[in-house]
C-alpha cells in the first residue's frame, strides 16, 4: 500500500501516517475530502492505493456496511470500484460479503470481485466498475418508469435473484439502490450487488433453514415483506414478495406507505407494516395490468420452504410484454431520455444563431 490512513474511530477524520516510495511532497495538504486530497496553494505528487495496484479516488457511494471510492488499477488503466470498511466496526461485514461474491462468482449479473484483503484500519474489496442503480435512474427519468422499462427490468430481475436462490442463499435487501446497470457492451445488463445482509437459507445437504418467528427486521422496511414485518424468518418468498413492490413502486412513483411519520424508527416500522398489511394487493395495483397483482398474490401464497417457480414468474411478465406489442429492443426510458436531451443540446446553438 503506498499510503496508509487512519481515521481514529473511523468517523472520516482522515490523517495522513506515510508516503509512497517515489513520491514528493510539495506543500500542507490542507483537507481530505471525498476520497481526494485537497491541497492549499501548492501539490502534492502522491496516491493513496490499496492491494498494491489500485489507486483510491474519489467516493462514490454507501453500501450496507461501507463506502465505495472509484478506483484505478494502474497496470491495466481499468477504472474499478473499491470499497472500505472500519475494522473496528461494530459488526465487520466486509470479508463475509467478500465471500459470498466469490460463491455468485460467474453467474451473470454479479459483479466480478477483483482482489479482497486488509490494509491498515480497513477491510478493502475492489470490484468490477458498475452504472448507476435502479434508483439513480429512476430518479433521472422523473421518478417514472414506463410499461415497457418495469417489464424489461422485471425479467432481468427475477432471473438474478433466482441465481442467488440456487446458490443456497437470500439477499433479504432487494430495493432499487441494489440493482446497477452494467458500463459499455454490458450497458443493458442488470446486476445486483450488496450481499451484506444476505444470508443461506440451507446447507449442502438441501436442509433448509428451521421456521422462527420474533426476528427484527432485516432488509428496507419500504419494500419487506408482510411475512418479514411479522417477524417470521425471511425465506426464497421474501425476496420475490420484495421485489413485486419494487415493479409497483416503478410503476406508481411512490408506495401507499412512503412519507409516514412517526417518532421512532420503530413507530416508523410497525406505521408501514400496518399500512402495507391494509393495502390489499388489488388496491396497490389498481389501473396497472393484472400481471403485477397475480405476481404479488403468488408471492404471498408461497410457504416457508416452497420454491418459488420463477419460470411462471417471468413468463407473467414475458406474455404481457407480448400483448402490449413491445419489442426487446433493450431501449431503456432512459436511453431514450439520454438521446433526447443530447439531441436538444445540440439543436440549441442552431436555434440561437436563427433568433
Amino acid at each position: 500500500m503506498c499510503v496508509r490512513i487512519f481515521n481514529h474511530g473511523c468517523h472520516h477524520d482522515w490523517k495522513l501516517a506515510g508516503l509512497p516510495e517515489g513520491c514528493r511532497s510539495y506543500g500542507r495538504i490542507c483537507a481530505f475530502h471525498g476520497g481526494d486530497f485537497v491541497f492549499g496553494r501548492t501539490s502534492m505528487q502522491m496516491e493513496l492505493r490499496v492491494g498494491g495496484r489500485f489507486r483510491l479516488g474519489r467516493k462514490i457511494g454507501s453500501g450496507s456496511f461501507g463506502d465505495i471510492y472509484l478506483g484505478l488499477n494502474v497496470q491495466t488503466n481499468e477504472e474499478v470500484a473499491v470499497k472500505l470498511e472500519c475494522v473496528k466496526s461494530k459488526h465487520p461485514q466486509l470479508h463475509i460479503e467478500g465471500r459470498l461474491y466469490r460463491v455468485m462468482s460467474g453467474g451473470v449479473g454479479i459483479p466480478d470481485v477483483k482482489w479482497c484483503g486488509l490494509e491498515g484500519e480497513y477491510n478493502v474489496m475492489v470490484m468490477e466498475l458498475l452504472g448507476p442503480s435502479l434508483e439513480d435512474l429512476f430518479n433521472f427519468c422523473q421518478r417514472k418508469f414506463s410499461l415497457k422499462t418495469v417489464l424489461l427490468l422485471a425479467d432481468q430481475m427475477i432471473t438474478r435473484i433466482e441465481y442467488i436462490h440456487e446458490r443456497d442463499y437470500i439477499h433479504r435487501d432487494i430495493k432499487p439502490d441494489n440493482f446497477l446497470m452494467g458500463l459499455g457492451k454490458r450497458g443493458n445488463l442488470v446486476y445486483i450487488i450488496d450481499f451484506g445482509l444476505a444470508k443461506k437459507y440451507r446447507d449442502s445437504r438441501s436442509q433448509h433453514i428451521p421456521y422462527r418467528e420474533n426476528k427484527n427486521l432485516t432488509g428496507t422496511a419500504r419494500y419487506a415483506s408482510v411475512n418479514t414485518h411479522r417477524g417470521i424468518e425471511q425465506s426464497r418468498r421474501d425476496d420475490i414478495e420484495s421485489l413485486g413492490y419494487v415493479l409497483m413502486y416503478f410503476n406508481r412513483g411512490t408506495l401507499p406507505w412512503q412519507g409516514l411519520k412517526a417518532a421512532t424508527k420503530r413507530q416508523k416500522y410497525d406505521k408501514i407494516s400496518e399500512k402495507k398489511i391494509s393495502t390489499s394487493v388489488e388496491e396497490l395495483c389498481a389501473s396497472y395490468p393484472e400481471a403485477f397483482a397475480t405476481y404479488l398474490r403468488y408471492s404471498r401464497t408461497l410457504g416457508f420452504e416452497d420454491t418459488p417457480d420463477y419460470g411462471h414468474l417471468r413468463q407473467l411478465f414475458r406474455n404481457l410484454f407480448h400483448r402490449q406489442g413491445l419489442r426487446y429492443d433493450y431501449l431503456f426510458d432512459w436511453n431514450l431520455l439520454k438521446t433526447a436531451k443530447r439531441l436538444q443540446q445540440s439543436a440549441a446553438p442552431t436555434m440561437g444563431r436563427t433568433e
